[in-house]
C-alpha cells in the first residue's frame, strides 16, 4: 500500500495538484495514520506531504477569497458609478 502513496507524493513534488485533489490527499495521510500501520519513516514522509498539501491547499482557498473580494469591490464600484449617474 504505499507504492500509491509514493507515486502520490511524486506527482506533489512535481506538479501543482488541484485543490480537490490536494484535498483527497490529506483525507488519504490522515486515514493511515490513523490506523496506526504506517512506519516512523513512513509517518514522517506522510506528515510532510500532508504539510505541503495542506499549504498548498490555503494558498488556493486564499486565492480565491482574493478575487471573490475583489469581484464584490468591483460589483460595489459598478452599482456606486450607477447611483452617482442616475
Amino acid at each position: 500500500m504505499s507504492e500509491p502513496s509514493t507515486d502520490t507524493a511524486a506527482t506533489t513534488a512535481g506538479q501543482p495538484q488541484s485543490y480537490e485533489a490536494a484535498a483527497a490527499r490529506v483525507e488519504e495521510i490522515i486515514r493511515r495514520l490513523d490506523s496506526g500501520e504506517a512506519s516512523l519513516d513512513e509517518t514522517l514522509a506522510l506528515v510532510s506531504e500532508g504539510k505541503t498539501l495542506i499549504e498548498l491547499c490555503a494558498t488556493q482557498l486564499a486565492a480565491v477569497g482574493d478575487a471573490l473580494e475583489e469581484l464584490r469591490l468591483d460589483e460595489l464600484v459598478s452599482r456606486l458609478e450607477h447611483e452617482a449617474s442616475g
